[in-house]
């Protein structure tokens, strides 16, 4: 089965530049020129991928966004979000809307199927490879089986890259995880990829828990890595599937 993919552009030329280079690639691809029109078609059939303009007439991608990971069916889904905008900010909203990354406009076709195909692969070996763990880092309990976070015994709300960049400092804690393997084991993306997407991704989970705004550390230049000791956090059940 191809994978499926929906397009969210109000730019008819836009979108059916992408649907050709994606449909050459073999994938199914859905077009919607709105974001009511967007939604109404993501609740009859959900894609594998959502492609979404952040400048949409009546709904825009933001909010697209914020109620596609609001909705416990499609909190999951893979967004990589559109923007016309030069500005970072915009780029940083998008990304904490829930977007799991973003390409401004103009952009090359050749480098947006490039992203799309490695969201969708990492997507994959993730499910794959993510072993059954359950971590505790201070008053943090992280279940990778289950995909649940819970924070003083409350359950908190990750997009599927935050929950992956997450897990994978809680395995690695102590250690410091370079720019290039975040890139490379979270999203796919080659070394040579120029995004902001880590940095926007560690920001949202500073703000989500806020007792990580410290244990999260920034190396200058190089990567982040979470601190040994989250009040004697501990890895306290680990197995294989």
């Amino acid at each position: 089965m191809p994978k499926k993919v929906l397009i969210i552009e109000d730019d008819p030329d836009i979108s059916s530049l992408i649907a050709q280079y994606l449909t050459s690639e073999g994938y199914a691809v859905g077009v919607a020129s709105s974001g009511i029109a967007g939604l109404e078609q993501l609740k009859r059939n959900l894609p594998d991928l959502l492609i979404l303009d952040l400048l949409l007439p009546d709904v825009d991608g933001l909010e697209v966004c914020k109620r596609l990971r609001g909705d416990p069916d499609s909190a999951a889904l893979h967004i990589l979000m559109l923007t016309a905008r030069g500005e970072e900010s915009d780029k940083i909203v998008g990304l904490t809307s829930g977007a799991d990354d973003y390409v401004t406009k103009p952009f090359s076709p050749h480098e947006l199927v490039a992203r799309v195909k490695a969201l969708l692969r990492r997507g994959k070996q993730t499910k794959k490879e993510l072993r059954s763990t359950l971590y505790r880092y201070g008053p943090l309990v992280l279940d990778s089986a289950r995909h649940e976070l819970t924070v003083h015994g409350k359950g908190v709300r990750l997009t599927a890259k935050e929950f992956a960049l997450l897990a994978l400092l809680l395995e690695n804690k102590g250690q410091v995880l370079t720019r290039k393997r975040l890139l490379e084991d979270i999203w796919g993306y080659g070394s040579n990829t120029t995004t902001r997407t880590i940095e926007v991704h560690i920001h949202a989970l500073r703000k989500k828990i806020t007792f990580l705004n410290d244990a999260i550390q920034t190396v200058f230049s190089y990567g982040y890595k979470l601190k040994e000791d989250g009040n004697k956090s501990t890895e306290i059940r680990s197995s294989s599937n």
